[in-house]
């Protein structure tokens, strides 16, 4: 098994509804991203995936959909105002925590067709969530 990872950097802002921490609060951080993908053959290059092909995609996707964007889940009272000021809201289903924005950006990797198997996404030097798809508990 085969397996390269690619990191990249955006910056986004969040609060949590129904949460009694400080994160009920707007407040931004400097996040980094890291998407590991895997094969079990190198392909005619002897790559996995060219990372140029990973920063290209998903950067790409990343820098238009989240970076210096306010995540917010979508019946936060302060989507409306926000738009209506024009600042930038991406809306979620559920509330914008780490590990939601690691399944979205996994979910938008496999959506473009990479073999993504975990992302990993650090909201701080010191605290990360990981997404990767696992067989669920029957227990």
């Amino acid at each position: 098994m085969y397996s390269v990872a690619k990191r990249i950097e955006f910056c986004y802002g969040h609060r949590l509804l129904d949460y009694d921490g400080l994160c009920k609060h707007l407040h931004g951080h400097n996040a980094i991203v890291e998407i590991e993908i895997r094969a079990d053959a190198l392909d005619s290059r002897n790559m996995v995936c060219d990372f140029g092909d990973i920063k290209r995609i998903m950067k790409g996707w990343i820098d238009t959909a989240l970076d210096h964007k306010m995540l917010l889940r979508h019946d936060d009272p302060l989507v409306a105002p926000l738009q209506q000021l024009g600042e930038p809201v991406y809306l979620l289903d559920s509330n914008p925590t780490v590990e939601r924005i690691a399944k979205l950006i996994f979910d938008q990797a496999r959506e473009h067709d990479l073999p993504v198997v975990r992302v990993t996404v650090w909201e701080t030097p010191t605290s990360f969530a990981e997404y990767r798809p696992g067989t669920p508990d029957r227990s």
